[in-house]
Order: C-alpha cells, then structure tokens, then sequence
C-alpha cells in the first residue's frame, strides 16, 4: 500500500475515532477534517459516523459539507450512518439525504419480538465485490443500527435482520458499509485494506 492522505469527514456524529484508531493500525495516520480543500485534495475519503440523521444532515448543510460530498471524485467509503446519509431518503425523522446511493433508509419494525436496534455479528451474504476480496465465504461483520437501507442494485452485500437490507452498496466512485468495519476484527480490516488500495480511477461495478 503506497503512502496515501486519507481523510475523514469531521462533523456531529460519533465513532469517528475508532476509524481513526483502525487507520492506524494499518499503518495510515488519517487526517480527521471537514476542510473542503483537504477533502476535495485526499487520495481516500471516508465518511463514518453514529448518531441521528436530520440533525447530521442540517450540520452539514449548515457547513457546506453536503456539496463538497457530492463532487468527491476520489474513493470515498460511508459507515454506518455515513452509508445512510449517502442515500435518498431517511425514515429517521424524515430526513432528506445527499441523494448519491437512490435506495431508501427505513427503520426496523420487529415481526417476532425482535430487538431493535441490530446489534452484534451477522453475516454478509453475497459478497461477491472487489471489497471483499480474501474474506471466506459469507464472512461475520459487526452491526449497530436500527435503520436499514433497502436492496438495491447497488447493493454489493445483504445482510438479513428481520427483512433483507444492504449491508454495503456502491456506485461509482462511493462505496458504503452499513456494519463497522473497524470494529468488525481481521474481516473488517481486510475491507479497509481493500477500499485504500483502490485506485482512484477504478470504478468497480456491483456484482450482484
């Protein structure tokens, strides 16, 4: 892996620094920012987060954010609730989202006494996606959330937790985890590895 600026996206939402921490694990000191310039000039861009999505969403609007997303033209990676905000829509207090991935976020309405929110290991079932190269067949990652975002065909990975949703999605040059890849142990940091070796001109297509 050759040196590269790997930046992430600082704004009002947590967990950031578990990103940060996996970063360094892999030998990359990521720049946590939310410059335009820095993140419009980074080889990678990833755009993690937990928390609640209007109120995401008004702060970077309110920073201008929003539009600098949209024109990365770099590898960009969203986790968790980075991956919903790259959506259409959010269910989550009805909240309009940056609108580059056109799949619905929807919240888990439990059939059989299910607990909500999803928490824990589950399995990424057709992960067939350059993302996942090296992992073994349908691999554990780990998921906290009680959104989902519908399948799709951009959807590179499912995921079923009462119904089927996408556990990653992609298009063009964004690519989205709805687990935590830096909480998900070797599997997660094989995903990590994979989207930094990425070349910025590669545009990988869904594989489903």
């Amino acid at each position: 892996m050759v040196h590269q600026k790997i930046a992430v996206i600082h704004y009002n939402a947590g967990n950031i620094h578990s990103v940060l921490s996996a970063l360094s694990r892999l030998g990359i000191n990521g720049i946590l920012t939310d410059d335009p310039d820095t993140l419009k000039h980074a080889d990678k861009v990833i755009f993690p987060g937990v928390g609640e999505a209007s109120t995401t969403m008004l702060h970077l609007k309110q920073k201008g954010l929003d539009k600098v997303i949209k024109d990365l033209t770099q590898p960009v990676l969203g986790i968790c609730l980075g991956m919903q905000l790259l959506c259409l829509h959010s269910e989550e207090n009805d909240t309009e989202c940056l609108g580059i991935i056109p799949l619905k976020v929807k919240k888990f309405i439990p059939q059989q006494r299910e607990n909500v929110p999803h928490v824990g290991w589950n399995t990424l079932k057709n992960a067939h996606h350059p993302l996942f190269e090296g992992l073994s067949k349908d691999p554990f990652a780990y998921f906290v959330h009680s959104y989902y975002a519908e399948p799709g065909l951009e959807t590179i990975a499912q995921t079923d937790y009462i119904f089927p949703f996408s556990a990653a999605v992609q298009k063009n040059n964004f690519y989205a985890t709805q687990f935590h890849p830096e909480k998900s142990g070797v599997a997660g940091e094989i995903i990590l590895r994979n989207f930094l070796n990425i070349q910025p001109s590669q545009l990988l297509k869904p594989s489903l």
